[in-house]
């Protein structure tokens, strides 16, 4: 029986990887994000590529009751939803006290709540389906605090520990929740968060978005509870347990701050 991935954020970066990766495989797809023309393009290229259906939601997930809506649309439609991924997210650099609030405003919606609530809309209708999968995309940000990315970084742990307890409590149904954490990866996110300047990503080589989503996809079709991408991220992201808290946090400004 073909299988349905709903991707938030699909339009660019590790989103639009993961769609690739789920067409390639003959699932087919429910593509959100905030771009209407780059979700048909995608739509046409990858229902020609490999024969499969894709639906596309243009939709704003900062907005309130967007989850809602995607979740009614789904319904309507008689999609049913095999994997959930909310990759959808967005960061801002700068001093807490200089930065908008309007913009940190959107970001808590996208990177919590609308994951949240998709979740809450979702994880029933797997559970009456009788299993389904879910990858939240968190981040190596997770583990520590993140002056001069505040906001960002506690998001992000927000999305880690989120995961880790839902997927706990949702042993034995056959449903897994998969936290994905990748480091500074290639994928678009810097420029939208400012960020092009700071020591964490000048100058250097970056991993692919492509790699990334590779390493989610199987992880998840695994069910591992968190997955965090390269060895060198896997190693600082667990160092951090066994350091005292103000050296954590004095390191993380020092790699954030610009060049």
């Amino acid at each position: 029986m073909t299988k349905t991935a709903l991707i938030t954020g699909s339009s660019s970066g590790i989103g639009l990887e993961l769609a690739k990766i789920h067409a390639a495989k003959g699932d087919n797809l429910v593509l959100v994000a905030r771009s209407l023309s780059k979700l048909e393009a995608l739509k046409q290229q990858l229902e020609q590529q490999n024969h499969i259906k894709v639906h596309v939601i243009e939709k704003d997930l900062s907005l309130t009751d967007s989850s809602q809506q995607i979740f009614d649309e789904t319904r309507e439609k008689n999609i049913q939803i095999d994997y959930l991924i909310n990759n959808a997210g967005f960061g801002d650099f700068g001093l807490f006290f200089q930065t908008q609030w309007s913009k940190e405003l959107q970001m808590i919606n996208l990177n919590i709540t609308a994951l949240t609530h998709l979740c809450k809309l979702y994880i029933p209708e797997m559970m009456q389906q009788g299993g389904g999968k879910i990858l939240n995309v968190a981040s190596t940000a997770a583990f520590q605090p993140g002056p001069t990315m505040a906001i960002y970084y506690a998001t992000k742990a927000y999305v880690l520990h989120f995961s880790e307890a839902i997927g706990n409590e949702l042993i034995g149904t056959n449903i897994t929740v998969t936290a994905l954490c990748p480091g500074a990866t290639e994928s678009g996110f810097q420029k939208v968060a400012a960020m092009e300047e700071s020591n964490l990503v000048k100058g250097k080589k970056l991993p692919s978005s492509k790699s990334v989503a590779e390493y989610g996809y199987r992880a998840m079709m695994k069910g591992k509870a968190v997955a965090i991408h390269g060895l060198m991220n896997y190693l600082m992201a667990n160092s951090v347990r066994f350091s005292p808290r103000a050296m954590v946090v004095k390191l993380a400004r020092k790699i954030q701050d610009k060049v």
